[in-house]
């Protein structure tokens, strides 16, 4: 089960605010029963706010009401309204030194695994220019000696979502006939 984000807050909240048991809001909180009671007792709790669940969409009224009714029900975690989706940032990222010198180990990944990716695709995905997959394309690259084809995931270029996007667009020889 999971816990709060901020079990002792959350505990100082409900204690303050509900008529659920010390039982009830240990197993919420994930903290054992005595230090639900030292909190209440404001034994360990001198001067801590109380972090208010509902506000931060942990709990709902409606489940802090079911539970004081019955003091033998479990508290249960509510369920966010939304789904946090991190987006990548347009424009240029840095990319560190040691980073860069990766970046043609996982272009010849690319190349060696899917040589029908066309130079744009790789371009976007590691942020590389034509160039420098043109010299590991036509094994020029003042290092091409050195090269160990290395997944761009592995590496850090790119999430696996976006690498399995770029090979979705690639088209086996089958179907460009």
């Amino acid at each position: 089960m999971t816990t709060p984000i901020m079990p002792k807050g959350t505990a100082v909240w409900l204690i303050d605010n509900t008529a659920l048991t010390f039982k009830q809001i240990a197993r919420f909180c994930g903290l054992h029963e005595l230090e639900v009671q030292a909190l209440a007792d404001e034994q360990i709790s001198a001067g801590m706010i109380g972090v208010d669940p509902v506000k931060m969409g942990q709990l709902t009224r409606e489940e802090i009401e079911r539970c004081s009714a019955d003091p033998e029900a479990t508290l249960t975690m509510a369920t966010p309204e939304f789904a946090w989706v991190s987006k990548k940032k347009s424009g240029k990222k840095y990319t560190p030194l040691l980073k860069r010198r990766d970046r043609p180990d996982a272009i010849a990944w690319l190349v060696k695994f899917y040589p029908e990716m066309s130079d744009g695709v790789i371009c976007s995905l590691l942020s590389t220019t034509k160039n420098t997959i043109l010299s590991v394309r036509n094994r020029t690259h003042a290092k091409i000696n050195e090269l160990k084809p290395r997944d761009p995931v592995l590496l850090g270029f790119c999430s696996q979502v976006e690498l399995d996007a770029a090979i979705a667009q690639v088209k086996p020889k089958e179907e460009r006939v």
